[in-house]
């Protein structure tokens, strides 16, 4: 049963079948534009042809949907037929905007010690439909809301890097005129670092957005908070990042999550201010959100977060100072975790031992 986010199959299916391809794009349309439910996207194909038809639409199933009491985040909870639980999170923005924050992988093998996603390792990596059907699902509850997902952000559970072909797969759907049709600049794709993947992508999307998750400037203290940094120094980041602007034209986002005598001192200011130096970039300084794992973190206060940007900005620097949506559902960035995926790993592991 072919996808309907695989095109290729899809329309191979239907010159098997003998059906008009034309209806192909009435359907899309209905489903991916107007976030209309499957059966009803499927009623545009005349009977005839609709009974021979074996789509299959949605490989993730909607286990769980959480709304925050204080602000206009809903985390979605999703399990895939393999059993394993993945997090999405909607954010509608005050300014009339919302965003989908969406996982590309169940749990994470980057392992940074702020991100409650990271604890738990890597069980599983998501295929391009169950991305793609995140934002399906999305779009359709909000449509009783007559809104539409407008930004897509992967910044969910995983490094996308690390699912790097299910990725480009993913983004290809996404900016395909044919199904979703969102602009490369409504997408952006955030990594905590990997420099090789950082320019395949700048040259696969260049017109995609790139966030870095730096969250230091000064080698051996972000190796401390982002192990991954042992095996991908500073010096092959700014490397990188260079190559990124130079083939893409446009800045980087640089993410830095601000703790609270970690990476917040003068010293880490000047790091910072000298790390990007010369490279169009703009700086989302990211208040801290607790996790239980790693109870000797702090956030900076908010006085330091203010005058932290308020440095940055004098340098010369954009720079945003970002506000968390979803805390009270455990939503918000590094929250994202599962800790009943672990029980699924681990069978599935025993029954393939076998």
């Amino acid at each position: 049963m072919p996808s309907i986010h695989d095109q290729a199959a899809l329309e191979c299916h239907l010159r098997d079948l003998r059906i008009n391809p034309q209806w192909l794009r009435p359907l899309r349309n209905a489903f991916y534009k107007r976030n209309e439910p499957a059966d009803r996207a499927l009623a545009l194909i005349p009977d005839r042809d609709r009974a021979r038809l074996s789509i299959d639409f949605h490989c993730l199933e909607l286990d769980g949907r959480h709304d925050s009491k204080i602000d206009g985040a809903s985390k979605l909870l999703f399990r895939t037929r393999q059993g394993f639980r993945v997090e999405s999170v909607v954010l509608r923005i005050g300014s009339g905007r919302t965003t989908l924050c969406v996982s590309s992988q169940v749990g994470c093998a980057a392992n940074c010690s702020f991100c409650a996603t990271g604890k738990m390792g890597i069980a599983h990596n998501l295929s391009p439909g169950e991305i793609l059907d995140q934002l399906v699902q999305a779009n359709q509850l909000l449509r009783d809301e007559r809104r539409r997902v407008r930004n897509v952000v992967f910044m969910g559970m995983g490094e996308p890097f690390h699912n790097e072909a299910a990725l480009y797969e993913a983004l290809s759907v996404l900016q395909s005129t044919r199904c979703f049709g969102y602009s490369p600049r409504q997408v952006v794709v955030s990594t905590v670092g990997i420099p090789d993947a950082m320019r395949r992508f700048a040259r696969r999307f260049p017109k995609t957005y790139l966030a870095l998750s730096l969250h230091c400037a000064r080698q051996e203290q972000r190796q401390a908070i982002v192990p991954l940094a042992r095996r991908h120094t500073l010096d092959e980041l700014r490397d990188a990042l260079q190559e990124v602007t130079s083939v893409q034209g446009q800045s980087v986002m640089i993410e830095y999550l601000l703790l609270q005598n970690v990476n917040d001192t003068e010293q880490d200011l000047r790091a910072l201010i000298e790390f990007v130096r010369g490279i169009p970039v703009h700086v989302n300084l990211i208040p801290y959100n607790p996790i239980e794992d790693a109870p000797q973190l702090v956030g900076t206060d908010r006085p330091r977060r203010q005058a932290f940007a308020q440095a940055l900005k004098d340098a010369g620097l954009k720079v945003t100072l970002r506000y968390s949506l979803g805390s009270d559902i455990a939503a918000a960035c590094g929250q994202l975790v599962r800790r009943e995926n672990r029980r699924v790993a681990r069978e599935a592991n025993t029954v393939a031992s076998r």
